[in-house]
């Protein structure tokens, strides 16, 4: 029956005005049932209803996947296995597709849109749906069971710094500190693995800039949801079809210095852009905030060192060290524990350097007491170390109790 609806349907049909497509596709349904004199109780035929709605404007039996907010990945391996994560769990499902062509259709209903193609010459895109969602579809050859799609669904209500202490990710002694170098204009970088949530933790600290700065965003896909009055959000721009008019996420950090930005926000630093980021932060732009992919702080020096050599920069190591010692103050490193949660791990200052190492000092740190029904026990802990930027943060006008730090704590102990 739905196929044969489908085949019906005029396919000119302007899918964008969604209430007269479902207005034409109830009434195709309800002659379809007379037709064919099918009878259905009235639950089964609103559900038959919205399976072929999903079907023709939507991402058919994905629909309610995207439609449950407890997931918040959606992974299809082919036609027949189709996983998701629900917290920080990664579980299958019972949701299939008929064929490799019938998932075919979904993918290229994603594409399509955007002006680009997947086929054989182009096997693989990355996307965004409407809500924002960030979509991955690789296909054969490449991929060996058939076309694959991910997508990272996007939450319209960013996590506030309170939300993220009530699920414990972070304590409040920390989000005290955070808020107070965000309001200093320290440069930042949130480090962290794949799905530990950098995003939403950049998303967070961008809560506490002042509303009168003006921001510049730049991302790859557009999923900062800043609430400030002066936010100007840029977007790269891969090449098309005949391999031009690309614009890299370095691109727009050049452009951006020549915006007046009192701020850049680049929503992850993974080429060359990192030496133009670290330029622009020993450059007068101090407040400046990027996320990276590494395991710990001195992973992200790493990761960073070895970024700027992809700039083509002929440098010495110990003048790459230098400049990032001289742009960067703080590292927050998060991480997704055992069961699924993710967590600030640490809060590392940086703090300058002796002979050719950049040195650090760990002003936080997630201490793991155990286990209980498969829980992680612990709690993100003051180390009692005053960072030396402290002089800036009270200069800028706040001031941070001895508590923060667990100094006071450590006295009356």
């Amino acid at each position: 029956m739905q196929n044969k609806l489908i085949d019906e349907l005029d396919p000119t049909m302007d899918v964008s005005r969604q209430d007269e497509v479902r207005r034409t596709i109830r009434e195709m349904f309800e002659n379809i049932l007379a037709e064919e004199r099918i009878v259905l109780s009235r639950a089964e035929r609103e559900r038959l209803f919205e399976q072929i709605v999903a079907e023709i404007l939507g991402l058919g039996p994905l629909e309610p996947l995207l439609a449950d907010p407890t997931i918040t990945e959606i992974m299809v391996n082919g036609p027949k296995n189709v996983y998701v994560e629900r917290h920080g769990k990664i579980e299958r499902t019972n949701v299939t597709f008929e064929s490799e062509e019938h998932l075919m259709r979904i993918i290229e209903r994603i594409i399509a849109p955007l002006g680009r193609r997947i086929d054989e010459s182009v096997p693989y895109q990355d996307a965004r749906l409407p809500d924002g969602s960030r979509v991955n579809a690789i296909i054969p050859p490449l991929s060996l069971i058939g076309p694959v799609l991910t997508i990272r669904k996007f939450f319209k209500i960013p996590l506030t710094a309170e939300r993220l202490i009530e699920l414990g990710s972070v304590t409040p002694e920390a989000i005290e500190f955070l808020k107070a170098c965000v309001q200093a204009k320290l440069n930042i970088v949130v480090s962290g693995g794949t799905g530990t949530g950098k995003t939403t933790f950049l998303n967070m600290l961008s809560a506490f800039i002042p509303n009168d700065e003006r921001i510049i965003t730049i991302e790859n896909a557009a999923e900062l949801q800043l609430q400030q009055e002066h936010v100007v959000p840029l977007e790269s721009r891969p090449p098309n079809i005949e391999g031009r008019g690309e614009v890299t996420i370095r691109d727009l950090v050049i452009n951006a210095l020549r915006m007046r930005p009192d701020r850049i926000i680049v929503g992850e630093c993974r080429g060359p852009e990192a030496f133009d980021m670290l330029q622009a932060m020993n450059t007068g732009h101090e407040g400046s905030m990027t996320t990276i992919h590494a395991n710990s702080p001195r992973d992200a020096i790493a990761r960073l060192e070895n970024m700027i050599l992809m700039a083509g920069m002929d440098l010495p190591h110990r003048a790459i060290r230098e400049q990032i010692a001289s742009a960067l103050d703080l590292i927050v490193q998060l991480d997704r524990l055992r069961d699924g949660s993710r967590k600030v791990v640490s809060i590392t200052a940086i703090e300058g350097m002796e002979g050719d190492v950049i040195t650090m000092s760990e002003i936080f740190k997630f201490e793991i007491a155990g286990y209980e029904n498969g829980k992680v026990i612990g709690r993100l802990r003051p180390t009692g170390i005053r960072p030396k930027f402290m002089d800036r943060i009270e200069a800028a006008g706040i001031h941070l109790p001895p508590t923060v730090f667990g100094i006071g704590d450590r006295m009356r102990r």
